[in-house]
């Protein structure tokens, strides 16, 4: 077992994210529903790249210039944008070979917010084995950034982040005193049972109900549907990690 263990953090909102403290470490974007889950389905069926964009605007702009557009506020799409972040709408026969440029609520905001990170890649259960092996391969700290919602703590985010950190400690190359970690894990401890029985407290994803954009849910949390784990370099979204 090696003296020096690397740290492993969580950070469970974009307002408790320090930029300064993680500019050498692994930054692991987090946001299952739906955001991450639909980046990783893009790659998975072949897109080229994402750009990522936190604002409207800007989203508005890459559209008036001819690129492929996803975007969407609150769950529903941007009325200029092709189609939203549901996973599903990311299918083979729409974005292969293609480069997408993707707005939402949550997600891509901490992309740009994890700019100065070492290396910030994306997570979701859909390539958590591919990840946390790939991660335990690197010697670096590692941060999992949930997305939460608009600033607030939420269930499905810190879950999974749970279940990542559990893969990683249990190779014994972590350590934290991070209480953020802690919890975490407990609460992987008690949704890993039935994760979609537990997930069903979770406050988005009553409002995903609610707004009938609940279809992908079980979806979301399924392990290991591809082994592709998206990169950010120069500010897009590739896959050349595997």
């Amino acid at each position: 077992m090696p003296m020096d263990k690397r740290n492993l953090e969580i950070c469970l909102s974009p307002l408790l994210y320090e930029p300064e403290c993680h500019k050498e470490s692994i930054v692991v974007i987090i946001d299952i529903l739906r955001a991450t889950s639909a980046i990783c389905t893009a790659f998975a069926h072949g897109a080229q790249s994402i750009i990522p964009v936190a604002g409207i605007e800007e989203a508005r702009e890459y559209k008036s210039q001819g690129y492929l557009v996803a975007a969407e506020r609150d769950g529903f799409v941007l009325d200029f944008a092709d189609f939203g972040n549901s996973p599903f709408n990311f299918t083979r026969e729409r974005v292969k070979g293609k480069t997408i440029v993707y707005s939402t609520t949550n997600g891509t905001g901490i992309i740009k917010q994890a700019g100065s990170a070492g290396v910030i890649v994306i997570g979701s259960f859909l390539n958590i084995s591919s990840l946390t092996g790939w991660l335990i391969e690197q010697e670096r700290e590692v941060v999992l950034f949930c997305a939460g919602w608009k600033n607030r703590f939420n269930l499905e985010d810190t879950i999974c982040a749970g279940a990542i950190a559990s893969r990683l400690m249990s190779s014994s190359l972590y350590s934290t005193i991070c209480d953020s970690t802690l919890a975490a894990l407990d609460l992987w401890s008690i949704a890993r049972t039935d994760l979609p029985g537990y997930i069903e407290k979770s406050a988005h994803r009553s409002r995903l109900r609610e707004k009938g954009l609940d279809d992908c849910i079980e979806f979301c949390l399924t392990e290991d549907y591809t082994e592709i784990i998206p990169v950010i370099k120069d500010g897009v979204l590739v896959n050349n990690i595997l």
